[in-house]
């Protein structure tokens, strides 16, 4: 889904079975105990390793963590091959399926806490959105204005600002965390509604 924003790598090359390990652990206990209480040493604990060995490869917690709910193997949208209405359902459906994973849910609360209060965190989580999923929707859109398949005017990064906003607040109002193709294609045509030209 995205590329990792991480510290610089020290001399020697890491080794990616222990980034495996610490994203996992990470995965797994902000689902079990949720992101205030959770702890590097915890993370270094599970994963077999220690904590220097953490921060030589994440600047903090929350960069762990934001890789680890958001990882590069998290649904994407469907490549932009067809009408710009069935990418649009890919979209929406895509950030369905990130934002309702159970490591999401647990890890979105306290990473949008300090995201807020972090220009340099922010930037960075923003910068790994952007060249993932994010970016995708973005191109995608940005040619469907250019080439007459959306109306004129339409903003990218709002769309997809509609769509993230509106699919977390439709986890909040549903606490089994559950949101169904029916509600994907009801955002769908409500977005479709904005964004096609008129007929004629």
């Amino acid at each position: 889904m995205t590329t990792p924003v991480r510290s610089a790598p020290p001399g020697r090359p890491r080794d990616p079975r222990i980034d495996r390990a610490v994203l996992r652990a990470a995965e797994e206990l902000v689902v079990e105990v949720g992101y205030a209480d959770l702890s590097v040493g915890a993370i270094a604990e599970r994963a077999g390793t220690t904590k220097p060995a953490i921060y030589r490869r994440w600047p903090g917690k929350a960069y762990l963590v934001h890789e680890a709910a958001f990882p590069d193997t998290a649904p994407g949208p469907a490549p932009d091959d067809g009408p710009l209405a069935d990418d649009v359902r890919a979209m929406v459906s895509a950030c369905r399926d990130v934002f309702a994973r159970p490591v999401a849910r647990a890890a979105l609360p306290g990473l949008l806490a300090e995201v807020a209060g972090d220009p340099v965190l922010n930037g960075a989580v923003l910068a790994r959105f952007r060249a993932g999923t994010w970016g995708a929707m973005h191109d995608r859109l940005t040619r469907a204005v250019a080439t007459g398949e959306a109306r004129p005017g339409v903003d990218p990064d709002v769309l997809i600002e509609t769509v993230g906003g509106a699919t977390l607040l439709a986890l909040l109002n549903r606490p089994d965390g559950v949101l169904d193709d029916a509600w994907v294609e009801r955002l769908t045509t409500l977005l479709l509604g904005g964004l096609l030209p008129e007929p004629g």
